[in-house]
This record gives C-alpha cells, structure tokens and sequence, in this order.
C-alpha cells in the first residue's frame, strides 16, 4: 500500500511503487487535469509540484513521492484564482490548452521561487514544450501574475467587444485579434481565422485584412 498526500488529502493505494505518478493521479484518483504528453519526462505536459518543486510525473515512480507534497492542477487554487490562472484567463495564454496545466503548475513554482523573474528567469525555469508556440504569452503571462510591468510587449492584444462591434465583427469572431506588425505572432491567429470562416465567404486572406491583420500577421 501506498500513502500519497495529494492537494492536501492522503490517499491510501494498492499499486505499485515503480508506477508513474502521473497514472496514480489520473487513473487511480481520477484527476485527468494533469496530462500525458511524451512518457519520457520532455514536454512537461505531466508536470506537477512535489514539495513545491515542479516534477514531470511520467517518469516519476509514486514511491518517491511518499511523505511529500503533491500538488496537481486541480490542488493550485480552488476557484481558478492562483495569480497565474487569474493572467492565463485574462491573457487568453492558451490555444489548444493541452500543455496548460503542466506550464501553469510550472510558472507557480518559478514565482514562489523567484517573485519578480526576468525574461531570462523565465526561458530557463519554463522548459515545458507547447506545440501550438504560445510563449510569449506564457511569459507574458508570468510577468503580469508577478506584476513586474515588463508583459505588456510581448502579448498580442485582443480586441475588445465594444471595439470589434465598432469593426463590424460578428458575434462568432469578435474574439479574433488585432495585432501591430512589429509583434511576433503565434499560430493562434491562423486557427482562429480558419473557424471564422465558417461564418463568413470571404476567402482567407481577405479576411486577415478587413480584421486589421499587418501583412506581418501569420
């Protein structure tokens, strides 16, 4: 039997010692915020806090998590109001959001670690991969849960409602972005435009340009 103190509740488990910790927590207890990305500890999509320490919990055997502290994304706040969930919803960070709970759980460490981290603080602790490339909104993102003033640059800015009704978007693009040419662009617009055309006859490119895309915009 194992005995596991998972957001601040102890489990008592019948399972191995070598299992993952990552399949204790999603199979054994039911928490599937916690993601399967690689199985071999890269992508950080299975990352989790133990005693604080970010830890990617596919490689991780649950004996070693014993008499510690486990937190998954579930156990960071219970209301979504952790500082970086709070600037992840108020950024629009994620795209398909598969890999967010492994990078939110790793900013939350770094902060504890480091209150007000630079950029250089943050390209070397978040290590965790996102294949949609959203991190300059993840940094971003850190920098607006750590209040450090330094985020504004590096996000793209959304537009907001009353702005894009002044635009003439419609109710199933308003969300769409407007961004200034001299920004890096990740691959979020493309997908948002390819589901705006669902609702609109306007070829592709067309589109880019009546929603104020620069002809930098991917």
């Amino acid at each position: 039997m194992t005995d596991l103190l998972i957001n601040g509740k102890k489990h008592t488990l019948d399972v191995e010692p070598e299992m993952p910790l990552l399949w204790v927590i999603r199979d054994e207890l039911g928490l599937t915020g916690t993601k399967y990305g690689c199985g071999v500890a890269q992508c950080g999509a299975c990352t989790v806090l133990v005693d604080g320490a970010p830890v990617r919990s596919c490689s991780f055997p649950n004996a070693a998590a014993q008499g510690k502290h486990i937190t998954t994304i579930e156990g960071l706040s219970p209301n979504a109001s952790h500082p970086v969930q709070v600037a992840w919803k108020d950024l629009d960070v994620p795209q398909c959001g598969y890999c967010q709970s492994g990078q939110i759980l790793a900013a939350a460490a770094l902060l504890k670690r480091i209150p007000k981290p630079t950029d250089k603080d943050i390209d070397e602790a978040m290590t965790n991969i996102c294949r949609c490339g959203s991190y300059r909104r993840i940094r971003a993102g850190i920098h607006q849960a750590a209040k450090t003033g330094q985020g504004i640059n590096s996000i793209i800015h959304m537009v907001p409602a009353t702005a894009a009704l002044s635009q003439g978007l419609t109710s199933q693009d308003d969300h769409l972005a407007s961004c200034s040419g001299a920004c890096e662009h990740d691959h979020g617009h493309e997908h948002n435009l390819q589901a705006s055309l669902e609702h609109n006859d306007q070829p592709l490119d067309q589109l880019k340009n009546s929603r104020g895309f620069s002809s930098n915009c991917a």
